[in-house]
């Protein structure tokens, strides 16, 4: 993510959608996604180590990295090419250690049409129609795809595909093309609930960032 670039839209790589599905499709696909919302929704807390590929053919572009994210609620900490983001519900903080520099700005003032880590495992629930798509066998695990589409054509997103386990009903990878036909994957390597979290995670400390310049952003 370079992330301040491309802002955990971040989330996703490509996969061909070739099939066309009927009504009763389209009705699976609204249960399976009930489904992991319920699930997710039923956890206190969420943390996920993810690979992140960004693929850009006609800019020569193909960036992967790793990073992790702790979810609760609407609050986040999320770690990825050496850059810390603390949402705390209001503020959001993106701490940059190699420019010793702090951006501090509310998190609406990004576009909204992006997934962020606080929406990646519920963003499908407004703005966007949606079918199923193919199955894959990934390592023994049934994957089960589903395509969401954009409801606002003027979106940068042209789809979205989510993988979802169908045994589990976690979400396996989140793959994003863009209109600009950049491709973005975040594929899901550990999916942990309900861990023992401190009480300051999603609290920024001024006092760690002393000689940091603080870049406020209204």
């Amino acid at each position: 993510m370079a992330f301040n670039s491309i802002k955990m839209k971040q989330i996703l790589v490509t996969l061909l959608v070739l099939v066309s599905f009927t009504s009763f499709a389209q009705n699976d696909a609204k249960k399976l996604l009930d489904e992991v919302s319920t699930k997710v929704k039923s956890y206190n807390n969420i943390s996920i180590d993810f690979k992140y590929v960004l693929v850009n053919m006609e800019e020569d572009i193909n960036q992967e990295t790793r990073g992790n994210v702790v979810l609760q609620g609407d609050k986040y900490l999320l770690n990825i090419m050496g850059v810390t983001r603390i949402f705390d519900g209001k503020i959001l903080y993106s701490i940059s250690p190699e420019d010793e520099e702090v951006t501090i700005s509310s998190e609406n003032s990004q576009d909204e049409n992006t997934i962020t880590p606080s929406k990646m495992l519920s963003f499908y629930e407004d703005g966007y129609n949606y079918k199923m798509d193919i199955v894959q066998n990934v390592n023994g695990r049934k994957i089960q795809y589903v395509k969401l589409t954009p409801i606002d054509s003027n979106t940068e997103i042209n789809h979205v595909l989510l993988g979802i386990d169908i045994n589990t009903k976690h979400i396996y990878n989140l793959i994003e093309v863009g209109a600009n036909k950049t491709k973005t994957t975040l594929t899901v390597n550990s999916f942990k609930t309900n861990e023992p979290l401190s009480k300051t995670l999603f609290t920024f400390d001024k006092t760690k960032y002393k000689d940091y310049y603080i870049n406020k952003i209204d």
